[in-house]
């Protein structure tokens, strides 16, 4: 069975993160289908696809199962504050 695959440069949130508790600056998102992002590399963080830059993050780990991407990212830096 063929898996489809996205490849993402910048990582949109649409506000649905996660902090993960006990962690320093790490979050946790979970996408609809399966997204390849860079690993260990800045990346931006928006929070819709028109929307300004907001920070930006390193992707640490990926894991992808039924047809969702669980991705957790470390927040590294933030241009506003809601």
């Amino acid at each position: 069975m063929s898996m489809p695959l996205a490849f993402e440069w910048r990582l949109i949130t649409h506000g649905k993160e996660k902090r993960i508790v006990g962690e320093e600056n790490l979050f946790e998102i979970t996408c609809n289908g399966y997204k390849v992002f860079p690993i260990n590399e800045q990346i931006e963080i928006r929070r819709h696809h028109d929307s300004d830059q907001i920070g930006n993050g390193k992707i640490v780990e990926l894991t992808w199962k039924n047809d969702v991407t669980i991705c957790k990212y470390q927040l590294l830096s933030l241009y506003n504050v809601n």
